[in-house]
């Protein structure tokens, strides 16, 4: 390569207080210097597969990136032609259609059970955790439960729609702390066998089915996580199922990652990867969506707290490996560990957000006093 491409990089790293093969944590340790004409060919795409390649390591990963991020370094590179492409066919086709509604559910959520009991929580609550007064992931997953069941202001004999029920985490919070009956939709057959199992007993459905097609009137909607999967091209259409599922007076959560600004494509190396065919929205996006269906009540972010989230999993993660490895190899954790580390550097540069939208119902006010009175106690 070279060298004046070479010092490019090396100058724009020193701009974000990186070293090549420097000392500190964030430091990058290149092992393959045809790492840097990937870059510059690929961007985030070729610096994720490089990673996974082994030609480069950091260290502390987070950090690394956290420094990338914080100092904007990734907006200098392009993705490279072929992710200009990619992105041109997502603007012309709908990659989150009914069609391929369980392509992420085949290639992230069914990867296996035993890689999500040891990665997550005792509960299986595979979103952002509330960490205000939370010491460790599991006060951190139930804190954010019971926020979300104050905010609907559950009462017993309720029916709840959670659209995205992962293995029901919520599900059977709500059902064995406020008494009320839950169904769940999910687009991952492996979510549905365990979360059955761990729902036993209680008044909990579970239906392996697209939110598109979901029928029945329900006091309160919930969706956690789940929106990322949507696609701004059904944002309105999924605002359309919530509605017709929801009883007049009842409310409508959703709680999403996003990003600051309204974009139409996805961060290529997650979706080649990780989540194939997602979509982080922003609130524009979200509350163009919602006009004239939904009122926005109340929205809170704590985007933040999805750094201390990640890095929560990928401990777990890197302390059961030895565990997981006799069924996935190095490269699969090496990716694993990219994509949880890269996930928490982004929450810490604060790039992506984590927000919790209450919606009412366009012209019906039963309801809105009691929430504001009883509800709001996060504040």
């Amino acid at each position: 390569m070279p060298s004046s491409i070479t010092q490019t990089i090396k100058n724009s790293l020193a701009d974000a207080d990186i070293t090549i093969n420097g000392s500190r944590p964030w430091d990058i340790q290149v092992h393959n210097d045809k790492l840097y004409s990937r870059v510059l060919r690929q961007g985030s795409l070729g610096l994720g597969e490089a990673y996974m390649d082994g030609w480069w390591d950091a260290e502390s990963l987070d950090d690394f990136y956290y420094h990338i991020l914080a100092s904007r370094l990734e907006e200098k590179f392009s993705n490279g032609l072929k992710w200009v492409a990619m992105s041109i066919a997502q603007r012309l086709f709908n990659y989150q259609g009914r069609g391929r509604a369980f392509v992420v559910g085949e290639k992230h959520y069914d990867l296996g059970n035993d890689l999500y009991l040891a990665m997550l929580d005792k509960r299986l609550t595979y979103t952002c955790g509330y960490w205000p007064d939370a010491h460790n992931l599991d006060e951190a997953q139930v804190a954010k439960l019971d926020l979300v069941c104050r905010k609907l202001n559950l009462k017993p004999g309720q029916r709840i729609l959670d659209i995205g029920c992962g293995w029901g985490s919520f599900m059977k919070y709500a059902a064995e702390k406020y008494g009320v009956e839950v169904v769940g939709l999910t687009v991952s057959k492996e979510q549905v066998a365990l979360g059955q199992t761990l729902c036993a007993g209680l008044p909990v459905e579970f239906r392996l089915e697209d939110y598109r097609v979901v029928r029945g009137e329900f006091d309160h909607v919930v969706s956690l996580g789940m929106f990322e999967h949507v696609g701004y091209k059904n944002a309105r259409a999924f605002m359309g199922v919530a509605r017709r599922s929801l009883k007049n007076n009842g409310l409508f959560l959703l709680h999403t990652i996003g990003w600051p600004i309204s974009g139409k494509t996805s961060e290529p190396w997650i979706d080649k990867y990780i989540f194939p065919n997602h979509h982080l929205p922003s609130l524009a996006q979200i509350t163009r969506a919602a006009e004239k269906i939904f009122i926005v009540e109340d929205i809170q972010n704590f985007g933040a707290d999805y750094d201390k989230t990640a890095c929560a999993w990928f401990q777990n993660f890197n302390q059961n490996w030895p565990a997981l490895k006799t069924r996935y190899d190095e490269r699969f954790y090496r990716m694993w560990k990219n994509y949880l580390l890269l996930i928490a550097a982004l929450a810490r540069a604060r790039q992506i957000q984590l927000w919790q939208i209450i919606f009412l119902l366009t012209g019906f006010r039963v309801g809105i006093r009691q929430f504001a009175n009883e509800v709001r106690v996060w504040n």
